[in-house]
This record gives C-alpha cells, structure tokens and sequence, in this order.
C-alpha cells in the first residue's frame, strides 16, 4: 500500500471521527448525553490527533491537542459542561473540520487563535471541585523536536517538578512484527515520550536476523523509557492509542518487579531513538539457534481498555471497496436482469416457461440484485450531519435563534442518491432559515416564541424516500411573489396562476425576493439548483405553505437510480413501463362509472371516490388510441402532491423488474417519461413520470377552472 493510499484512508477516518463527534456534541446540545458520549467525542477527535502526527500535519495535530484536553477534562469531571463550554465545544468542532477539509487542499487552513485562547482558557479553568494535588503538566508542543532537541535540559526540569516520592514510570515499548506495513511510525511515537521527558535507557535488539532474512518492513526493536513520575500514566497511554493495535506498551512504576517483562542488551543501553547504529548479531549465535523474539508485554491500563473497545467496534467486519467497483458490479447486475429477462421471454415464446430451474434463476437473480443494491445503501445521516453546522453559521450571520429537529437519520437510499442530494439539501436549509423563520422580535410580536423551529426528516413511503424539510417561519408572502415574477418578466402581468402555481415560481431561474444580495441569499440561483438538481435525480419537489404558520418543502426520490418493477403497457403501437410503486389497482370500468366532464375530461368513480381518467396517448401525444375509457384498461396511480389519478391505457402486457438507463444521458429530457430500459425482446421501452403526468394534468385542470 502506498503512501498516499494510507493518507487516503486517514482522510476516510477523519469524516467517520467528526461524523461521530458531532453526533455526540449534540446529544450533549440536547441534553441527553451520558459518559459514553463524552468519551466516543474525545476518542474521535484524539484519533485525528493520532492520524495527523503519524502524517505530519503539525497545525491540526496541534489544535487537536488543546481540543482533546478540554474533552478530557470534561469526562474526567474536572470541568462541567456549561453552555459556555458547549458552545465552546461546538465552535472548536467547526474549525476542527476546517482544519481537515485544509490538509485535503480543498481551501486553506483556518484561523484558530480566536478558538485556541477559549480552549487554552477552559483547560486552565478550575471548577469548585477540590484542587488538583498534582502540579500541572506541559502541554505537548504542537511541532514535532527537531535534532537539535535539548532532551536533558527538558529532564532536568520535568524531574525537579516531580512529585515527592513519586517513583518515574518504566515503559516498554515493542511495535508488533507488521507494524511498519500498516504505515505506523514508531519514531514518532518515540518522540512523543521524549516530549514528556522520557529518557531511553535500554534498546532490545533480540529479535534482528541476519541480513539474508532481514525485511525492510519489518520491526525488531524494542524500547525501554524512564519517564518522570509527573507524568500521568493516562497520558503516557494516550501516546498509543492511535495504533494500539500495531505496538504492545507496558506501563509501570520504575520500583516493580520488572524481571522477564522485556530482556535487553546491555551493549545497547545507551542507543538514542532510531539513531544509533545496530550491531549486527554473529553469525555463529544465528547459526547455532534460532533467534527468540520476546511475548510482547500484555498491555494495561487505558491501552487494554482502548484495545477491547476498538475490538469490539470491529465486531461488524466491515471493509472499505473502491466506490468504482461497486458501479461495476451494479451496471453488471443490471445487465444480467435483462438477459434473465430474454432468456424467460424466449422460452415462453418456445412453450417452455413453466421449466422449473427458470424460476430459480429469476428468483437468484432478485436476491443478487437486492444484494448489490444494499452494498450501495447508506444512512441519510451522512447528508443530514453537515445541517447542523449550517444552521449554528446560519444563527451568527442572522440574528435569529433556530432549534433544528431531526428524525429519520437512519433511513439508506443509494450512494449516489445521497452524493447528490447534499447541495439542494443545504440551499433548503439556507431559505429556510433567512427567508422563512422571522428574527426574534418579529416572532414574539406575532406571537411565536423566539426561537424558531426547523425540522428536517426522512422517510420510505410507496418505494420512494421522502425527505421533508419545514419551518414554522412567515411562509410564503404569494402576492411578494406574484408582484416580483411580474416584475421580471417570468410571468404575464394578467396571468391567473393557482397558489400552487405562485409557490412554485421561487423555483424559476433568476428569481428572488431578498431585498439586497449577501452571502446568504439574493442572486436567485438557489432554489433554481435544489428543483433541477431533484428533477435530474427522478425526484420530485412540492411545497404546502401557509402564510404566518411556515412551509413545508417536500423532496420525492427514488432508492435507486438502477432498477425498478415496472408494469409493461401497451398505448397505441408504443410500449411503456409504469413504476409499481405508483400503482394502486387496475380494472376494466364497470358501466356507466366513467362520467364526462366536458371538453373531453372524464372522472372514474372508484368506490365513491371521482378521480381524473387521463389518457396517456394524449398526454405524450404519440396518436390514435381507445378514445372510449369504459372499453380500456384503466390503472389507479398514487402520486405525492395530487393524491391519486388514474391512467388509461390499452393493454397490460406484462410485470417484471427492468434496467433503468438514463434519457438525458443518451438523448435528453422529456416531460412525462422518466427515463428508459431494454426489454426482453430486445425492444427499448420508456418509463412514465407519473408525478409528471398528473401534475401537468392537475395543472390544466387549474386553468380550465379558473
């Protein structure tokens, strides 16, 4: 593995740390957070820490370092946590991630000095719990030594602030056979102990071979420090966490028993770390026997603790794949549903459909494709948990106070669903906040409390992924709206639009309401991007607004961008596939339950219930088909904004799972067909937009009303 390919892989658990960070900071927000919490906040960000010194990145090594103090003394109940400290915590939490989205080269690195002093400030703070006994430790320098590092001069200081008869901490250390492989640095770590006035006072050599089985990446050496008493043995421990699994540590007082734990060579007693040159053994001892690496020393203390801990974590078996390889085996999958397909088309065709081992191989088939599928599933959360840092820099740059809630974290939909959604997610999030929740005055005059409400969910309904984001703000002023879609020309100054048809006008190019520009909002790009962004997903965008109370906005997108079960129909000479997840029922109408409306309209009676019957060979216009509905094959769609319709077609071919490939890619888009796939003859067939369909329908129904 490379060096840039381990690099990589810290970067990956550097988002999976602050992805638990921020879980757990607001939980605390909430107040519910318990010791678990505190201790899963300082973990993530001490292995950051860990990560960054292993790679060199000294300023996030460093700012780190002061963030972790403050945690440890907030576990450690050395410090309460106020909302002072909170919040504190949570501006420390922002910059943090600025720090690691700088090592990426993806913008430059903050400025923490603001931060810093309040995080200096906390470590130093003292609750009104009883004094400390102990004097207080240096911090750890955020830079590494560099050669000309004076090691006795820092010993001499640490041992005459040592506590009285406190006996210094012997500690071992001996990286395991494969830690170098796994791009560990134990120099690093070495240094580290010489940051708190460890001294090396015995290099094991035992275990070097001869140079003929010598391996570059191995680790032979093992090192004994004397560390003054001062130092807490927690601290020494934490030196090792981030590769506990790579290096067996042995703490103890220097006045234990210490026979049989790590046997050394005394002609090496006074080798300096990394640095001295090793003898090579003689050739006769390696020939007379085997050399004898020492059982490393069973770890104790925090280290065992931090080791089961992790061990347990692990319990999953997860592994990291190349995200291209999972579009492989997807696309692969795709493409074998639709040879099953034609393989099952061509020996129904040959009057051999009822063979037994065919419905096996369509049955393996779904369970390969529901397989490939959950690879690509993930938790919403990784969406949702940039949301909170938007609102807290949402809430500095306004004025207002937000109580954002949110539900539904831990519904999956695909990878790439989830990539996608992140930008229209945030401008929702960014219109909510300056555009809908009022400041707080404006709020208590009105009757609110202060703080507004911003809730943020997520939810499978009918195969589909609601993602809902609403406001209890001042909802959407129609008659602003109308005036400015007026004003610049999107709409005709006699125009007689439904209020629908007004809301839907904030999604238009160029269009805002926001008296100047910030860096919030004014240049009318934003809600432009969130309705094509959903629309280029398959998806679907409503809004429920009512004003004075807030408004609702509606996010409708597929699990997957892959495959669906599709009903085949036949309208006209053309062949299409309606989503299942859209239909109801279908029935042969019964006589005298299709009634006419005029104008060539007619409504279905379902049960008591009048539904609008549309004709899709007239809606996509492609020619002559039933004119009659009370002669053609009706089909009862859901929708999520019209409630339910009902589709006429000719015939009913088929039901089977189909490929989806994307219009826009090979052609472009077309209102009321979402995209298209291959069917078993070989035929290519278009997916009807349901939502589409109704809507343009709902739509001119709206004007023939007015």
């Amino acid at each position: 593995m490379t060096g840039d390919e381990i690099q990589q892989i810290f970067f990956q658990e550097c988002d999976e740390g602050l992805s638990a960070a921020e879980a757990g900071l607001l939980l605390c927000q909430a107040g519910a957070q318990d010791e678990e919490t505190i201790n899963t906040i300082f973990r993530a960000v001490h292995s950051i820490k860990g990560g960054a010194g292993a790679f060199g990145f000294a300023a996030l090594q460093s700012f780190t370092h002061h963030f972790e103090t403050v945690l440890d003394r907030v576990r450690s109940d050395e410090l309460a946590l106020t909302p002072a400290v909170l919040a504190t915590l949570l501006a420390a939490f922002d910059t943090l991630a600025d720090h690691v989205t700088a090592i990426r080269g993806q913008d430059a690195a903050p400025d923490d000095a603001a931060i810093l002093a309040r995080l200096q400030s906390l470590a130093r703070a003292r609750d009104a719990s009883p004094a400390d006994t102990a004097a207080p430790i240096p911090p750890a320098p955020a830079t590494m030594p560099d050669a000309g590092f004076d090691l006795d001069a820092l010993l001499a200081g640490l041992n005459a602030a040592a506590l009285p008869g406190r006996p210094p901490w012997r500690v071992i250390v001996r990286p395991e056979a494969a830690a170098l492989a796994g791009g560990s640095e134990p120099l690093l770590l070495l240094r580290e102990l010489k940051a708190i006035g460890g001294r090396i006072v015995d290099v094991d050599t035992g275990a070097v071979p001869d140079l003929d089985r010598f391996d570059a990446d191995g680790a032979y050496l093992a090192w004994t420090f004397e560390v003054p008493g001062a130092a807490e043995k927690a601290a020494i421990a934490e030196i090792f966490d981030f590769i506990a699994d790579d290096c067996a540590v042995s703490i103890t007082a220097a006045d234990e028993d210490m026979d049989g734990v790590c046997p050394s060579d005394a002609d090496t007693a006074d080798a300096v770390s990394g640095a001295a040159a090793l003898p090579a053994p003689a050739l006769d001892e390696v020939a007379a026997a085997a050399v004898e690496t020492v059982p490393p020393a069973p770890p104790t203390g925090l280290v065992a603790e931090r080791r089961g801990a992790e061990r347990r974590a692990q319990d999953a078996q997860t592994i990291r794949v190349d995200l291209d390889k999972l579009d492989r085996l997807v696309n692969l999958v795709g493409e074998l549903v639709i040879t099953q397909s034609m393989l099952s088309q061509r020996l129904l065709m040959r009057g051999l459909g009822s063979i037994d081992e065919l419905g096996d191989l369509d049955h393996l088939t779904r369970e390969l494709q529901d397989s490939a599928m959950s690879i690509r599933a993930q938790p919403v959360r990784w969406v949702f948990s940039r949301v909170p840092r938007i609102v807290r820099e949402l809430e500095a740059s306004t004025g207002k106070r937000v109580r954002l809630e949110v539900e539904g974290e831990a519904t999956e939909l695909d990878k790439t669903v989830i990539e996608r959604i992140g930008e229209p997610l945030t401008h929702l999030i960014r219109n909510a906040v300056d555009h809908g929740i009022e400041d707080p005055a404006r709020r208590i005059a009105a009757g609110k409390p202060a703080e507004g409400r911003l809730r943020l969910s997520a939810e499978h309904r009918g195969g589909r992924i609601l993602i809902i984001v609403s406001d209890d703000g001042a909802g959407i002023d129609r008659t602003r709206v109308l005036a400015k879609a007026v004003e610049k020309g999107i709409v005709a100054p006699d125009a007689r639009l439904s209020d629908e048809e007004i809301d839907h006008l904030i999604f238009a190019p160029g269009f805002s309401t926001a008296q100047q520009v910030s860096n919030i909002s004014g240049r009318g790009v934003g809600m432009d991007v969130v309705k094509q962004n959903v629309l280029a997903l398959g998806g679907r965008i409503s809004i429920q607004s009512v004003p004075g109370r807030g408004s609702t906005f509606t996010l409708a997108l597929p699990l997957t961008l892959a495959i669906l079960d599709g009903m085949i129909v036949s309208v006209a000479d053309q062949t299409y596939i309606i989503p299942l997840t859209h239909i109801v029922e279908s029935l042969r109408p019964a006589a005298g339950a299709v009634k006419s409306m005029g104008n060539g309209q007619h409504v279905l009676n379902v049960r008591g219930t009048y539904l609008p019957v549309l004709a899709v060979a007239e809606q996509l216009a492609i020619g002559a088909s039933s004119p009659d509905p009370s002669s053609a094959v009706l089909i009862v769609v859901e929708t999520e904004v019209h409630g339910q319709a009902v589709l006429m077609v000719d015939a009913i071919n088929d039901q089977r799972q189909v490929v989806i490939k994307s219009l826009e890619t090979h052609y472009r888009q077309i209102d009321g067909v979402a995209g298209a796939t291959i069917l078993g003859d070989g035929r290519v067939a278009l997916i009807l937009d349901v939502e589409s369909l109704v809507a343009h329908r709902a739509a001119g129904a709206d004007r023939i009303a007015a």
